[in-house]
């Protein structure tokens, strides 16, 4: 880990992140990441255990003077997603992350950083292992499995925390105090087909879309990034009728969380098309290209002829639905909020596309702050596939966080936030997933709050963290923990 980073001030900060980034913590796979906090709580000579779900609470007493102060819970989350470019040699299950100091941000060399979540879990860390900063009682509560379905969240039985009031530390704009949130779905379509043989007189090609910048699938959704499955899917349709295209194979994008950045199929065509393939369809490209031009500069499409002509296809009819299927599904941002300007209300990701084998799988995150418009989407995307013959299955649904204006905690940090910086912060609700909203379901009478230092391109390898951000928030922390209301 270089040294650079544990040098950054706030070095109490900087050090438990750098501490925590050492530690491989992919999501469902947080054995390592939730040993070591435990460890870290046990070390502190504090009360510390984990729920049975595993999500981690340490528990640390009042200083002397706070005794009288509402306890508070310090949120956040263990696991991180892991994604990397393509040409990175990297491995998440057994290798820490390799940061670097990049002007005023952090980041990490080919993969994400983990900045989100882990800056406010190395915050929560450098509160408990403190000795000088004034705070009331505090339940540190330490979540599993954030980024892939929420599931410490939803886990999490009434009765454990004993707090009243609730700071979460994953927003990832520091001029910003969240109050509320969207929930979520899975939207997976399946189904299988029967390969034929590839046709006498074809030949094979690998057509690559990368470049992209991907991001978080909600906070970016808005933004008008490329998907790299829909992308492919334009390539790709028309391609039988023009040159007798049938696929063999899809892989486009990974998580349902990120907005997928690569895809990669293996078709072949007609041989005698073989010399107008490329350069017909790099019409298409410039098309694509042209409409992208601002928000995805560096774009890419490549088309490699196969040293060997894939044995197996999709049959015509099988591909004809399937390409037609994706076209309509929609992705991206659906309604727009009617009660926030600026937010989005509901949108959908689709976010992975495995084709091959006699078998095709389409995943999708759709999210909504609209309980009601996220199954209204979801129907949506339901019907788009199950009229090629998919079996559609919806999971891992969790709720929005409804806002609540007349927060009392909301009034404590409003007016901090203009102290410290000359200026009202915004006092907002996100697309993204914040887990408050599932929280909220066992601990209704809770007072919750979201907020965060800077972090740009989470869920991407272009992910990065503020260096003079994380000293606004930690100094925002810090007069937060002091003002406390009383009991």
């Amino acid at each position: 880990m270089s040294q650079e980073i544990r040098n950054l001030e706030p070095k109490a900060l900087w050090n438990k992140f750098a501490d925590l980034n050492a530690v491989p913590r992919p999501s469902k796979k947080e054995e390592r990441v939730i040993e070591f906090m435990k460890n870290f709580g046990n070390n502190l000579g504090l009360e510390t255990f984990e729920d049975e779900i595993r999500n981690v609470i340490i528990r640390k007493p009042a200083t002397a003077g706070m005794e009288n102060r509402k306890a508070i819970v310090l949120q956040g989350h263990l696991d991180m997603v892991h994604q990397k470019n393509s040409d990175t040699v990297f491995d998440f299950d057994t290798q820490g992350i390799d940061m670097y100091v990049d002007g005023d941000w952090v980041r990490a060399r080919g993969t994400t950083l983990g900045a989100d979540n882990g800056l406010g879990v190395a915050a929560i860390m450098a509160i408990l292992e403190s000795t000088d900063i004034p705070h009331p009682a505090i339940e540190a509560l330490f979540t599993i499995d954030e980024e892939t379905g929420m599931t410490g969240a939803l886990n999490l039985k009434g009765g454990i925390l004993q707090g009243q009031i609730l700071l979460n530390m994953d927003t990832e704009e520091d001029d910003e105090i969240d109050i509320g949130c969207a929930g979520g779905i899975d939207v997976t379509a399946t189904a299988e087909y029967d390969e034929e043989e590839t046709p006498e007189g074809s030949v094979g090609y690998t057509i690559t879309v990368k470049g992209l910048k991907g991001g978080h699938s909600g906070m970016d959704i808005h933004k008008g990034l490329g998907n790299a499955n829909k992308i492919m899917n334009r390539l790709l349709f028309d391609g039988f009728d023009n040159f007798g295209l049938q696929i063999s194979e899809i892989k486009g994008g990974s998580l349902r969380n990120a907005i997928p950045r690569e895809s990669e199929a293996k078709v072949i065509i007609a041989e005698v098309y073989d010399e107008a393939f490329v350069f017909d369809m790099q019409q298409i490209v410039n098309e694509i290209k042209t409409e992208f031009k601002t928000t995805e500069p560096n774009l890419e499409v490549v088309f490699e002829k196969m040293e060997a002509t894939p044995a197996k296809v999709m049959p015509t009819i099988a591909q004809f639905y399937f390409v037609r299927s994706m076209y309509t599904a929609h992705n991206g941002v659906y309604r727009m909020s009617a009660d926030f300007d600026d937010l989005v209300e509901t949108s959908n990701n689709i976010a992975k596309v495995i084709v091959g084998e006699g078998q095709l799988s389409v995943q999708c995150l759709t999210r909504s702050s609209v309980e009601t418009s996220k199954f209204d989407l979801a129907n949506a995307l339901r019907s788009a596939f199950e009229l090629m013959g998919c079996e559609v299955e919806f999971s891992g649904s969790y709720p929005g966080w409804t806002p609540n204006s007349e927060s009392e905690i909301l009034d404590v940090l409003v007016p901090i936030y203009e102290k410290q910086n000359g200026e009202k912060p915004k006092v907002v609700a996100c697309h993204a997933g914040l887990e408050c909203g599932i929280l909220g379901t066992n601990y209704p009478d809770m007072d919750m709050i979201s907020f965060g230092p800077t972090i740009h391109g989470a869920h991407s390898p272009d992910e990065r963290a503020s260096i003079s951000s994380s000293q606004k928030f930690w100094k925002f922390v810090l007069e937060i923990l002091a003002n406390i209301p009383v009991k």
